[in-house]
């Protein structure tokens, strides 16, 4: 068992991780900039230690200082979170390198799987359903044009490496491609470092469903259930709920059997996410992510399960402590990703907390580094709080959070709580039958209404 954890993240994130690992008798240590030296998880951590300045690169991003004070603190082992570092196979392989244990899969299988082209390959091999696409990186415009000629418009086109919406253009035409190629590129290349790009078909009104999986080094592969992800903006999700409130049980009853045969044939050790795009009754898989994801917390919420403890444990080696079998799904869960942002714009609003009081009772969960007097900074993501609440169903699950919401106060720093406030109103909110580009129309009519 570890004796001692550093989380290399920070906000809400590193919060959860020390949580479980103070829950689990660990000691942890708290790596920060000097811009977040008041953040609560520097606060609560057993030890901690500056490794830069502001700007991630001269900090959470800044991997020899990262290792460095790991090796100063005698850290065992590395919990990298999300974002940052996580899903980057060089810091995987230089923590274990280090003779520290990375908690996450090898290095190996996040380059597999942060490389979108290579991943559908992989997963296409045992079974997963996959886009028609161009099955490699394109390196010019005539070749796109080809290409997207054999799989027919629409397309999308998508940077091979990377995520969170950056370097993706949907074309409905070759004129559209054209100018959106080079486009494209250029946006992966500043993003990730690597304009590596390929197409895939695009589905006009498909849903985004998620499936939780946990693998040890046994051999021993479950799936938690489904998320459904479907509410987005830019192709960033701002609303997640387990299960989704449109898809058959038995559908993704068989996409578990499917993706836990998979995962085991490919050896993959640790927890990780399937996301894939749903439409007329059939999946497609997209992407899997090797890290813990935000919105994990509706899958804890709807199975009771810490998935942060079992990646903790299965990091030690230990086996899972469940199987299959055991998973039962209960209830309905949601989560609302509270931005510090402009909710007509969306632009970042960088203020101190002036007033801060999360809403509570039954069934609520927020995570969230937040307190009154903490200034939130520019420099990181806008995430600064996640609402989850738990219902008997999804009707009561909806009231819960109608009533959470209108308790949330957070005074200083513009957010989205009026947002999710005008949108769970909504019958297709209420009806579940949303699908990935819903928030885009909707918030567009908002403009038009506002501008008449």
């Amino acid at each position: 068992m570890f004796k001692k954890i550093l989380i290399a993240n920070r906000g809400e994130i590193a919060l959860r991780v020390i949580r479980t690992c103070q829950e689990m008798g660990i000691k942890t240590v708290a790596v920060y900039s000097t811009e977040d030296h008041a953040s609560m998880h520097v606060k609560i951590a057993d030890e901690s230690i500056c490794i830069g300045n502001p700007s991630p690169k001269d900090s959470y991003l800044n991997i020899p200082a990262i290792l460095t004070a790991a090796e100063i603190t005698r850290a065992e082992a590395i919990h990298p979170g999300v974002g940052f570092l996580s899903e980057n196979a060089k810091f995987a392989y230089l923590v274990e390198k280090h003779n520290i244990k990375f908690i996450g899969p090898s290095s190996k299988h996040i380059t597999i799987m942060s490389n979108k082209v290579l991943a559908k390959k992989v997963m296409k091999k045992f079974g997963m359903p996959v886009l028609n696409d161009s099955s490699k990186n394109i390196n010019n415009i005539r070749e796109a044009i080809c290409i997207a000629d054999k799989i027919q418009y629409p397309v999308i086109v998508k940077a091979s490496t990377g995520g969170g919406g950056k370097g993706i253009k949907v074309c409905y035409s070759k004129k559209d491609l054209q100018s959106n190629f080079f486009l494209s590129q250029e946006e992966s290349k500043i993003n990730f470092n690597n304009d590596q790009i390929f197409l895939e078909k695009y589905l006009e009104c498909p849903k985004h469903i998620e499936v939780q999986i946990l693998s040890d080094s046994f051999n021993n592969v479950i799936h938690l259930g489904e998320r459904d992800c479907s509410l987005q903006r830019r192709y960033q999700k701002i609303w997640e709920e387990a299960p989704s409130p449109t898809i058959e049980k038995k559908i993704i009853n068989e996409l578990g059997k499917k993706i836990n045969n998979a995962v085991k044939n490919i050896g993959y050790e640790g927890i990780g996410t399937l996301e894939f795009l749903f439409e007329n009754n059939k999946f497609y898989f997209l992407e899997m992510n090797t890290r813990i994801q935000v919105e994990h917390t509706v899958t804890e919420m709807i199975t009771g399960i810490d998935i942060i403890k079992e990646q903790i444990r299965i990091a030690e080696g230990r086996k899972l402590s469940f199987s299959q079998s055991d998973i039962k799904l209960r209830g309905h869960s949601i989560q609302c990703r509270i931005n510090a942002e402009n909710h007509y714009n969306f632009t970042p609003s960088s203020e101190k907390v002036t007033f801060y009081h999360p809403p509570g009772g039954m069934g609520v969960r927020i995570d969230s580094h937040l307190y009154n007097g903490y200034s939130v900074p520019h420099q990181y993501d806008s995430m600064i709080s996640k609402l989850v609440v738990f219902g008997n169903n999804r009707k009561e699950c909806l009231l819960r959070l109608r009533r959470a919401l209108n308790e949330f106060i957070i005074e200083g720093p513009l957010t989205t709580i009026p947002l999710h406030q005008k949108i769970m109103s909504h019958k297709d909110i209420q009806l579940g039958t949303f699908n990935i580009n819903w928030l885009e129309k909707w918030l567009r009519k908002q403009v038009k209404m506002n501008t008449a």
